[in-house]
């Protein structure tokens, strides 16, 4: 552990953002680790003495005359928190019962009894600012996250450096042993679950809950760590305003953890980043839009694609931007995620992220959209149909196999108002199939040999299919081809074309991609090969007729040049037009119950409102059951700034 050394103690006391920034920088550089316990406090003193104890704060802030202007920080008082620190953790537990190299069960059970029951009971779980150890170690304060990572930083005192922490979208809890495969509960949501603290989080992961992000959490490093640390930090004033020297400090510090690479596997961080530029956008550094695509190629190519925020994050970005297409597109790959999850009630905090959506973002979007007749408005696009239909197909399957159910009419109202304002003549174009369908049936692209290539790095998507087929996907099909007419017609000489099949057999192969071929023709050879057309005589490599009339070569020759002729113009006109018309028509495949009953509702010409809202509300796929009091888990840990309109 780097400690509290003199490098850092000469920039006291503290007073600027640079000054905070270059602490940060010395202990992410040293070839020790970084000292946990002395960063959150620096930070944390910081953050309250601006937000929490900040006069007027009820008045507009605009940026300060010197934006990057600290209170002022001593030396004194950050060596006393530091010190009592550790004296409240090494005074509370006997290293000689934990004489082992690494740490165990029961030592991080002492830890986090030793943070617990420090703790005054008389707060709200919810409260902004107590994630750091300054809130701790001057009011005796910490939330969900805060206890995490107190109990980590714990444990560092203790010479324990197998203990990490482990981050899903909504909870912590730590890894810890010689391979880092233990993990242990060590805080809590909501009351009466305190004996959970210790406890492995295996309950969790076989309940498929999102709180536990089906075993892919964010493991962090000692410097992660820090980046969760600053990717806590809360600028908010009030409901509506951010202290500005806050978020610029939470702004340098992500800069330095993303220069030094420690935001490559912690989408939430890229995300939060992503979020800040857009406010304050940086000279020199990527786009916000781009820092928002980062964090989802960062969730997919380290965690199986588990996790939702990073297209929530990328959802609003566009919202806001009123790019509403690409808003409904990463709505929609938000719900793809959060299918693979069964709900719960701990699941309340993406609960009302969607909800948020579906009730007040999606509604307000379409108000926008219908109240003009512009062409390109997205109510004439089906993609946008398709997305919205997939969001809503990845809410049901969230819902099916759970104990409590999710959609009621609250939900049931705004999609049929939504849906209603989509023509029959876009709503068609969708091409729905269902998931249980053989395999003939959908398209050629399916979900498991979906992959992005994406800064050239190949991923699985797991998102829902609302594709269609283009020109470039079907090389490999146009390969094919090519490889069956080689084998066809085996040589060209000129104008003589000679090959090892009967020219029978070459002429309908050429035509037959073109016209219905006739069944009597192919069972009794007279007639015309093709439905509605002339007939078509042709000789065999003997000079013999193969069918049953008798022509001669010179009116055969010129039939099969007129077959030829117009076959040749139908080539060059018609696949065109249909490669263009699969290119307007999206292709979804619907996976719930809910949505495969909807679906004819849903192309009707008249939407019948009141079955579609019967069928979304309805309770047949929800599993009731009695859910025991302690199968709760944590919510709550990520404090999050409100949303901007």
């Amino acid at each position: 552990m780097a400690g509290f050394r003199d490098v850092d103690r000469a920039l006291f006391p503290i007073k600027n953002v640079a000054s905070v920034v270059q602490i940060f920088k010395n202990q992410l550089e040293s070839h020790s680790e970084p000292d946990l316990a002395l960063l959150s406090i620096i930070v944390g003193a910081v953050e309250n003495s601006l937000t929490c104890n900040r006069p007027n704060a009820n008045l507009r802030l605009y940026e300060p005359l010197e934006p990057s202007s600290l209170p002022a920080l001593e030396l004194n008082t950050a060596e006393a928190l530091y010190a009592k620190f550790h004296s409240l953790i090494k005074g509370a537990v006997d290293l000689h019962q934990y004489d082992g190299k690494y740490a165990t069960r029961e030592l991080v059970k002492k830890v986090s009894d030793v943070v617990w029951n420090s703790l005054t009971r008389s707060y709200y779980k919810d409260r902004a600012h107590l994630q750091s150890l300054y809130s701790y170690l001057t009011g005796n304060k910490l939330d969900c996250f805060g206890v995490a990572f107190a109990v980590v930083a714990g444990c560092q005192v203790l010479g324990f450096s197998d203990v990490h922490l482990a981050l899903s979208e909504d909870h912590a809890w730590v890894v810890f042993g010689e391979h880092g495969t233990d993990t242990a509960e060590v805080t809590w949501h909501g009351k009466g679950n305190e004996d959970k603290r210790g406890q492995p989080i295996g309950p969790g992961i076989c309940a498929r809950s999102w709180l536990y992000v089906n075993n892919k959490p964010v493991v962090c490093t000692r410097a992660m760590e820090v980046a969760a640390l600053v990717s806590a930090i809360n600028p908010s004033l009030n409901a509506t305003n951010d202290a500005y020297e806050v978020a610029l400090l939470q702004q340098e510090l992500l800069w330095l953890l993303y220069d030094l690479g420690h935001l490559s596997r912690y989408p939430m961080a890229i995300g939060n980043l992503g979020d800040l530029e857009e406010i304050a956008a940086t000279p020199g550094r990527p786009p916000c839009a781009t820092l928002f695509q980062e964090a989802i190629l960062s969730a997919r190519t380290h965690y199986f694609n588990q996790h939702v925020y990073p297209y929530t994050y990328q959802g609003g970005y566009f919202y806001r931007n009123k790019m509403y297409k690409e808003a409904f597109g990463s709505w929609a790959n938000a719900s793809d995620v959060i299918r693979q999850y069964n709900y719960s009630r701990d699941d309340e905090e993406i609960y009302k992220e969607f909800l948020e959506i579906a009730n007040e973002l999606i509604p307000h979007i379409i108000k926008v959209e219908s109240s003009g007749h512009s062409a390109r408005s997205i109510l004439k696009d089906p993609f946008c149909f398709a997305h919205l239909l997939r969001f809503y197909d990845g809410i049901c399957q969230w819902e099916e196999g759970s104990a409590t159910p999710v959609l009621h009419i609250g939900w049931a109202k705004p999609l049929v108002n939504t849906i209603s304002k989509f023509d029959s003549e876009v709503r068609v174009q969708v091409v729905i199939v269902s998931e249980d369908l053989p395999t003939e049936s959908r398209s050629t692209k399916t979900e498991e040999t979906l992959h992005t290539e994406t800064n050239g790095n190949k991923f699985l998507n797991n998102n829902n299919n609302n594709y269609c087929v283009s020109k470039d996907e079907n090389s490999d099909d146009k390969e094919l081809i090519k490889v069956i007419e080689s084998k066809v017609i085996e040589t060209k000489n000129g104008d003589q074309l000679t090959s090892n099949l009967h020219p029978s057999i070459v002429a309908l192969t050429a035509a037959c991609s073109e016209k219905i071929l006739n069944p009597e023709y192919l069972l009794q050879g007279g007639g015309s090969p093709f439905v509605g057309g002339e007939p078509v005589e042709v000789k065999n490599g003997n000079g013999i007729h193969p069918g049953t009339s008798r022509q001669n070569a010179p009116k055969e020759t010129i039939k099969t040049e007129k077959i030829e002729k117009k076959q040749t113009i139908m080539k060059e006109q018609k696949p065109e037009k249909i490669e263009e018309e699969d290119n307007t028509r999206p292709t979804i495949i619907l996976r719930s119950q809910k949505m495969r009953g909807l679906k004819d509702l849903l192309l009707a010409e008249k939407l019948n409102t009141h079955a579609i809202s019967l069928q979304l509300t309805a309770q047949s796929q929800v599993q009731v059951g009695k859910k025991g009091r302690g199968d709760s888990d944590c919510a709550g840990l990520r404090p999050k700034r409100t949303r901007r309109e």
